[in-house]
């Protein structure tokens, strides 16, 4: 499901509209300046810079995630990288997806959409280690969100 879904996002940023659109206004006869403060060209170079750091962030990715091995967790385990973890927020279902790498992005499997998350972020962070039952909390100032692990897969 990671793959599929990095994969998709790649060939978009590589051949997709918006990276030809981007490439041809920092290449194409309409960015030339037409005075010194046009800063058309510098603007669209920016933007296929950023672009191109896309691409190699989601292919480092997607290398992490083809090598990835799934742990198996049985009833009782504790969260560790590769659970899938659903906790409870105020009365609200969330899943989440613990892995060393991608974290932010958003994926829909089996009718679930799963947050992938990593360990280094705060919700994985106070996950890890917990158990179904046990309660994770996250400082989100004015605020403390507690999440109660529902499941662990």
């Amino acid at each position: 499901m990671l793959i599929l879904s990095l994969s998709l996002s790649l060939t978009s940023f590589r051949s997709g509209p918006p990276a030809l659109e981007t490439y041809a206004a920092a290449t194409g006869d309409e960015s030339k300046p037409e005075n010194k403060y046009d800063t058309r060209a510098l603007e669209a170079s920016y933007l296929a810079g950023a672009q191109a750091k896309r691409v190699l962030d989601i292919e480092g990715s997607l290398n992490v995630f083809r090598v990835l091995e799934l742990k198996e967790f049985k009833p009782g385990s504790r969260i560790e990288s590769t659970a899938l973890v659903e906790v409870d927020l105020d009365g609200k279902s969330v899943h989440v997806f613990i892995a060393p790498a991608r974290g932010s992005l958003t994926v829909t499997h089996e009718g679930r959409v799963i947050q992938v998350i990593t360990p280094q972020s705060p919700l994985g962070s106070a996950l890890l280690g917990l158990r179904e039952g046990d309660v994770a909390k996250v400082d989100k100032s004015p605020r403390v969100l507690e999440y109660e692990v529902v499941s662990v897969e």
